[in-house]
């Protein structure tokens, strides 16, 4: 059996210690640059707005992290959205920048936790939904940076009447098109081989217009619920793009399962997980502020062949895991996994 590991410092980043982050600290996208490991974190200050921003925070040793600049590295006034929320990022780098996939929330909501797995939320304050196909309809973009710390919006990546997330970009392109995968909600029924909201793929030569998207993976098992999702940035290994991704089965339980993608055509599925390989276990992973039950891995950091597996608790704090990648490899291509 594999054995991801917990670490001992578990949570690394909680939520309380910087204003940005006074009541949650979640789903962080990850970066290693120049001998430096970056945490891009959905940082929020109050439940009533839950308005989420992205921030950043930087470590020598991947473990113990500290703030930059206590101030949003992107957020949704940067948009022209001053009451919405940006949140979920994932970064890449492709040749000399870095994108930065977010998804979008333009109007305002209160949040107030139920303890029954979804809380509530409450945006009857808040008139601009009125403009929405529905309440809490979520929005993809991209930003861009030179540097990996000021970023600017460069297009949205989904249309506004959907409710499209998940978005994640590969880190190179293929035959000189940038390749993204995503989870649109409203993609079943019989027009879209699927009864449940899955994984899809599409490819764009400039990232404003994007193909036709591919259907990669769906639910099919138990514990993958009523929809799963690309979690983690893909890492390109020998065998294929490893990726992460989540299911939510029918108690709102978050758990985590990977595949191996085709290196030259990541829409073919090559293996992948049968069990899950991460569930809750801790209580920071079972109790928190926000959503009970929850490990939600946002990114993957390969260095020395050990996986630095990010993820959100609970949509409160942020805790990390590793495995060493050949073991991690292995498992998904056996078929008893």
């Amino acid at each position: 059996m594999i054995k991801i590991k917990r670490h001992p410092k578990n949570p690394i980043v909680i939520p309380g210690e910087q204003g940005i982050r006074k009541v949650a600290t979640f789903n962080p996208a990850a970066i290693y640059e120049n001998g430096k490991f970056y945490l891009y974190d959905r940082a929020a200050e109050t439940l009533s707005p839950f308005r989420t921003t992205i921030c950043l925070l930087e470590s020598e040793d991947g473990v113990d992290f500290k703030s930059i600049d206590n101030k949003p590295v992107f957020e949704s006034e940067m948009l022209g959205f001053a009451e919405g929320s940006v949140q979920d990022p994932r970064v890449v780098k492709i040749e000399d920048k870095f994108y930065m996939n977010y998804a979008f929330q333009p109007y305002g909501f209160d949040c107030y936790p139920t303890g029954e797995g979804v809380p509530f939320y409450d945006v009857s304050k808040y008139s601009g939904w009125e403009k929405e196909s529905y309440p809490m309809i979520t929005r993809s973009g991209i930003a861009v940076s030179n540097d990996g710390k000021s970023f600017e919006h460069l297009c949205y990546s989904s249309p506004r009447n959907i409710d499209d997330r998940d978005h994640i970009l590969f880190p190179e392109k293929f035959d000189e098109k940038y390749c993204l995968l995503r989870r649109p909600i409203e993609f079943v029924g019989d027009d879209y081989g699927t009864d449940k909201p899955g994984i899809w793929l599409c490819y764009s030569s400039d990232m404003h217009e994007w193909d036709e998207p591919i259907l990669v993976a769906t639910s099919q098992e138990p514990w993958e619920g009523k929809k799963i999702g690309a979690a983690t940035n893909p890492v390109k290994t020998n065998r294929g793009w490893l990726l992460l991704y989540h299911g939510v089965d029918e108690n709102s339980v978050y758990r985590v399962g990977a595949l191996m993608l085709d290196l030259k055509d990541p829409a073919k599925v090559l293996a992948r997980t049968k069990n899950y390989i991460m569930e809750p276990e801790e209580y920071y992973e079972k109790v928190g502020l926000v959503i009970p039950n929850v490990v939600f891995p946002t990114s993957v950091i390969e260095k020395d062949n050990l996986a630095y597996i990010y993820y959100g608790a609970c949509d409160t704090c942020i805790g990390l895991a590793t495995v060493e990648m050949d073991q991690l490899i292995d498992h998904i291509f056996d078929p008893n996994s």
